[in-house]
């Protein structure tokens, strides 16, 4: 578990940013945090690292969106609509999740029975100082397949 302190949303790009250099096709995220924690901030930092130049909105409104333009696919999720796990497995998850390029998923709270056995979680904890705690959780063999 590794933990950074983000100061500005910069900081927080800056983390995912960081993240991205390390990450492979097939690579699951999880962005954990409340409303307005910074995982949108975070993901942009993500899809910054990974050479995607686009704009990169919250997804709330879609569920999906898809980047291709980058060094791997970003398929960036948030579940936080849906309202049972068929709105997700008739999208078709299967092609996405552990597929040809990297998931982040806002929300995954909401359809855990779907998330794989091995991801990486990242924990936003926003404090008083309007600073931020990113706390990252690996779950699986997340750390053998990344060393």
């Amino acid at each position: 578990m590794t933990t950074v302190t983000a100061v500005t949303r910069e900081d927080t790009q800056a983390a995912g940013k960081r993240l991205a250099a390390s990450l492979r096709v097939g690579d699951v995220v999880l962005l954990s945090g409340r409303m307005g924690a910074g995982k949108s901030e975070f993901a942009r930092g993500v899809a910054r690292g990974l050479g995607i130049t686009s704009a990169v909105p919250s997804p709330s409104f879609t569920i999906l969106n898809v980047y291709d333009e980058g060094r791997l696919p970003l398929y960036h999720f948030d579940w936080y609509r849906i309202g049972d796990e068929s709105e997700i497995t008739d999208m078709g998850l299967e092609e996405y999740i552990g597929g040809d390029g990297v998931c982040l998923i806002e929300w995954h709270e909401r359809a855990e029975d779907l998330l794989p056995d091995t991801c990486l979680e990242v924990l936003i904890s926003p404090q008083e100082d309007d600073s931020r705690i990113l706390t990252m959780i690996p779950h699986g063999r997340w750390e053998a397949q990344h060393r």
